[in-house]
């Protein structure tokens, strides 16, 4: 029985009933997550928690999300929006789809979306629709983990799924996700299948569970509120968050002092991306064109349309000073402008892997250095993937598997604050994989975890460290990296210093089968070898891999008189003392 609510005031929306709604409907993908999280058996999801879900309106707009993957959360609408087109009003209680395709709101290909349904009460209209998306440690491809370095197709990087009835009336389909999974992505020359599809359909039965709770729990609503009030203060968030935009653009544009905002950073390639902010200061409203941005590339850093939009709402909803749900309302005041053959709007078949996860940090820098928001964090996400199986040197699938694990870096500074040390950065949000379930699961020892002294900018207020994270293979195996910031180093801010660059090293152990001349005062027996920011190596028993993350960059030069270095808090800091060129030769030698 519906409970009886005077949903309106007279001057709009009631503030309690509003702040009430954002939590229930913050509450629903909350516990879909704690659902996914328990009932799934991959490291990625379970430990690693690089899953999102949300609640979205029966036109596919975002509702409400809990804190999960914001890379996640703004390309989702896409994917629910693209489904509806195919399906139209051809869906019934019980369908369930799946989707992880680019060209269909997808981020990358291991990003697999569940979209269910939600019916009203007593009808066959959709009210709402619940979704998760979860990374798969491996899909297919070329390499294991699904993230290969060296990808310039998308159909290297697995399996792509346009639209997929995963689940029809009830029934799962089993056999049509094989053939999605194991058999389609295996025709492409030089891939393979699924590597370990039993974690994969597990996982994607947790995703499936967890929208059924989401419906659960969207049908207790309203059976306390009624449907009426519930879709009107849905409505109602939506416009909060839009009103929020709008109020911020304005304080924007009061506080620079000009309506017009711009900035430019360049991925390790060189590839720029350039953005100019033009701010309408009587609606509140903002054109965002990324005219100026580099070509389609040829390797995996394109970004598709979708992860754009992320970023741009999760940096609104970044700077609002405001507790509320991030949602579709953040992006109404925004018209995002972003130029036809750029990478941020590549052709139907470039490869995107790296788009998704390096790209989208660098556009995060980009919007926030325009509007003066921060220095820049690490902008990378240290993609590590290795693994074994695929296909052999006949063509012959393998039995294998995949782990993938993101890396933690530096977090920019900001006008009142120092970065964070050691923490993942912008729109990944994940953790890492801790090293009792790392070591027992998989066939290497984690030789070395911790911060890297020394790589956060130097200024007024410090940027954050990056960590040291180095890992020996117990067996010879494929182990890849995809990782950005090390030519072009995390930049500060007003006159703050930048952050250290990423390296990567393989410390190679020698051997006379491998063709090395092993010396015999060669105490140690290894090679050190800089592999680059994109690189896969087939690794040795007993090789090791260092991954030395970028830290972020500083706010502000030190003043004061003077500079000496002293410790805070276990950090590197800076005492300002003496004349502006002494200081300046001070940070130079620190």
């Amino acid at each position: 029985m519906a409970t009886t609510t005077s949903s309106k005031s007279s001057n709009g929306p009631d503030p309690i009933l509003l702040t009430l709604f954002a939590n229930r409907f913050m509450s629903v993908a909350e516990a879909m997550g704690r659902s996914l999280q328990q009932t799934s058996i991959s490291t990625n999801i379970k430990e690693r928690l690089d899953f999102s879900c949300a609640l979205f309106a029966p036109d596919g707009d975002l509702v409400a999300n809990a804190p999960f993957i914001p890379i996640h959360l703004g390309s989702m609408s896409f994917a629910v929006k693209y489904q509806m087109k195919l399906y139209g009003k051809d869906l019934k209680e019980g369908d369930v789809l799946m989707t992880n395709s680019p060209s269909a709101g997808g981020s990358h290909l291991p990003d697999i979306t569940i979209i269910t349904p939600v019916f009203g009460p007593q009808t066959n209209e959709i009210i709402f629709f619940t979704a998760s998306r979860g990374h798969h440690a491996d899909i297919g491809g070329i390499l294991p983990g699904s993230m290969p370095p060296t990808s310039v197709n998308i159909l290297e990087e697995g399996a792509e799924i346009v639209s997929f009835k995963i689940v029809s009336g009830g029934m799962f389909d089993r056999d049509g996700l094989l053939e999605y999974m194991i058999e389609k992505p295996a025709r492409y020359p030089g891939s393979s299948g699924c590597r370990n599809i039993r974690d994969v359909e597990s996982d994607l039965k947790a995703q499936i569970a967890a929208n059924y709770k989401g419906v659960q729990l969207i049908h207790a609503i309203i059976d306390d509120y009624g449907l009426e009030t519930v879709q009107e203060y849905m409505h109602h968030i939506r416009s909060n968050a839009e009103m929020s935009v709008r109020n911020l653009l304005r304080d924007v544009a009061k506080r620079a002092g000009t309506n017009v905002l711009s900035a430019v950073d360049y991925l390790d390639d060189g590839s720029p991306i350039q953005l100019k902010v033009e701010i309408n200061e009587e609606d509140g409203s903002a054109v965002l064109d990324f005219d100026g941005t580099g070509c389609e590339v040829r390797g995996n850093l394109n970004a598709p349309i979708s992860v754009v939009h992320s970023a741009v709402i999760y940096c609104m909803r970044s700077m609002l000073d405001l507790d509320i749900p991030l949602n579709a309302g953040c992006l109404v005041p925004l018209d995002i402008r972003i130029p036809k053959k750029s990478l941020l709007s590549p052709s139907r078949t470039a490869a995107v892997c790296g788009g998704n996860v390096l790209t989208s940090q660098r556009i995060v820098d980009v919007v926030l250095k325009a509007f003066h928001a921060c220095a820049a964090s690490q902008g990378c996400t240290n993609n590590l993937t290795f693994g074994a199986g695929g296909k052999d040197k006949d063509g012959k699938a393998l039995p294998g598997w995949g782990y993938y694990e993101t890396i933690a870096g530096g977090s920019g500074a900001g006008p009142h604050w120092h970065g964070t040390d050691g923490v993942h950065t912008h729109i990944t949000n994940t953790r890492i994989g801790d090293v009792e379930i790392l070591e027992r699961r998989y066939p290497v020892l984690l030789t070395q975890f911790g911060l890297r002294n020394g790589s956060a900018g130097v200024g007024k207020w410090r940027g954050g460290e990056g960590v040291v994270r180095e890992i020996e293979f117990l067996e010879p195996m494929q182990v890849s990296i995809l990782s950005e910031r090390r030519t072009r180093q995390p930049y500060g801010m007003e006159g703050g210093g930048p952050g250290a660059l990423g390296r990567n090293t393989w410390i190679k152990q020698l051997r006379k089968e491998d063709g090395d001349v092993v010396e015999e005062n060669d105490l140690d027996g290894t090679r050190e070898i800089n592999i680059g920011g994109k690189a896969t190596v087939w690794m040795g028993k007993g090789d090791l891999l260092r991954i030395e993350t970028p830290g972020g960059g500083a706010w502000g030069a030190p003043d004061g008189s003077g500079s000496r270095i002293l410790q805070e808090d276990g950090r590197r800091a800076w005492e300002p003392r003496g004349s502006f060129a002494e200081r300046a030769a001070a940070q130079a030698a620190f």
